[in-house]
């Protein structure tokens, strides 16, 4: 269904600078009237709406984003702004953007580019950006959360519960306590630093593997052991946290043959991109018990198929793609949008990490 709320009047004022600016979210559908601050679903539209039309440009926004006839096609063609979200990403394919003639800018409300072929858009000139650290502090939250569900075997007591039961050792035989594990972070940027500080008061021992080291005094300040080897840490870990972006060289990183460096049993947290996993192979580990527990919010695609294998794994607690769109995130996200649409109709620059592409040019963490 598409959602247009640029009126007549609206659209016979636009001059040559008016824009088409085209939002893809989720719907929130009764649940958009429990929270006057839930920003991040067509109904609410990231609260810019009234804003957008008072000067004059078109504001469309739709959840139908697959398949060659759905409502992002048809508005393809004339749009200057694409926005879109990790949660529920539009994604833009090299295709898309040849079908885009007027496109200007791609945006993402929140973290996270790689819905969108990025070496496509800085051929056709885009500028591509994101809300950089708009929900940092969301995702360590929930990693955290994740990281203690898994190792206290929380989600096999709870479905206990649920149906009825009350087996005690049914539970207690895997779970144990934090303290003392040896946890490690696959990435260390804004959300694997504030994870490992996290992490401090739990007297853990953590590990993180990184393309640059952190700094001293954050390493003392975390206890965090540097790992330049990525495959000599895994076999370290008792528990792995993906804290990396998806690009064509983390794409499908955990395979069969990573996963097989592991401890047997050992407990993953991703909230970072479900591509960079193995579906399969993740699925097959679990069943196996070379995984102990699998948790995260990410899947691809995305939202997940009924049939994807994560649903029916053992020893999983996955959920939905949550954890970066809390409240508190979407207030920040939908406010950087706004910032950036404004600067963006001034033809002032972003802040600048908050570049993905920019001139041409993609981010260096992006290649």
């Amino acid at each position: 269904m598409i959602y247009s709320f640029c009126f007549l009047s609206c659209r016979t004022q636009a001059s040559s600078e008016s824009k088409k600016i085209v939002g893809v979210f989720y719907k929130a559908n009764e649940n958009a009237a429990l929270n006057p601050d839930f920003m991040g679903d067509v109904e609410t539209a990231l609260g810019i709406r009234e804003w957008l039309e008072s000067k004059g440009h078109q504001y469309i926004v739709t959840d139908d984003k697959e398949g060659p006839d759905c409502e992002l096609e048809k508005l393809l063609p004339d749009l200057h702004v694409l926005i879109s979200t990790p949660f529920h990403p539009a994604y833009v394919t090299a295709e898309r953007i040849a079908k885009a003639k007027n496109l200007q800018l791609l945006l993402t409300a929140g973290v996270g580019s790689d819905h969108i072929d990025l070496k496509a858009a800085a051929a056709a000139g885009l500028t591509v950006a994101e809300v950089t650290g708009s929900n940092v502090v969301s995702v360590a939250e929930d990693e955290l959360m994740r990281i203690l569900i898994l190792v206290r075997n929380f989600v096999a007591g709870y479905n206990q519960v649920v149906n009825g039961d009350w087996n005690v050792a049914g539970i207690s035989y895997r779970s144990y306590d934090l303290e003392g594990k040896t946890v490690g972070t696959v990435g260390a940027g804004r959300i694997g630093k504030l994870l490992l500080q996290r992490l401090k008061p739990f007297n853990c021992n953590v590990l993180y593997h990184d393309r640059i080291k952190m700094d001293p005094e954050l390493e003392a300040q975390t206890g965090a052991k540097f790992e330049e080897d990525l495959d000599a840490m895994l076999p370290k870990c008792d528990v792995v946290v993906l804290n990396m972006p998806l690009t064509e060289k983390t794409k499908g990183l955990f395979n069969k043959e990573k996963i097989a460096l592991m401890k047997k049993g050992v407990l993953i947290v991703n909230n970072a991109r479900g591509a960079i996993m193995d579906a399969e192979a993740v699925a097959e580990a679990c069943s196996s018990g070379q995984i102990g527990g699998y948790s995260g919010d990410v899947w691809y695609p995305q939202p997940a198929p009924k049939d994807h294998p994560w649903r029916y794994m053992p020893n999983q607690a996955m959920t939905p793609h949550i954890s970066g769109t809390t409240i508190d995130a979407q207030l920040r996200y939908a406010a950087g949008t706004k910032d950036m649409l404004d600067r963006f109709f001034k033809g002032e620059d972003f802040p600048e990490q908050n570049y993905i592409v920019k001139e041409g040019k993609i981010a260096s963490q992006y290649q």
